[in-house]
């Protein structure tokens, strides 16, 4: 059984839902986390895209930036 300490410092039985306030916390730094390496990554792909870049896929499936070519420029 867990134990909580009371303001008298006598053990009592910690009642469940106690620690949920610390989960939130963590639950709210995750998502920002993510949210924040997400729009990251959304970011620099349209950096890429507006230099003029675009995803190609190679005959082994492996994704690669390349530079758009004018079919006049050859």
């Amino acid at each position: 059984m867990f134990y909580k300490k009371d303001k008298d410092t006598q053990k009592v039985a910690a009642a469940p839902g106690d620690g949920l306030r610390s989960n939130m916390v963590i639950m709210g730094l995750g998502l920002t986390a993510m949210i924040g390496c997400s729009g990251y990554i959304w970011y620099m792909r349209s950096q890429y895209e507006d230099m003029g870049y675009y995803t190609a896929v190679e005959s082994d499936g492996k994704e690669t930036f390349k530079k758009k070519e004018s079919k006049w420029s050859s």
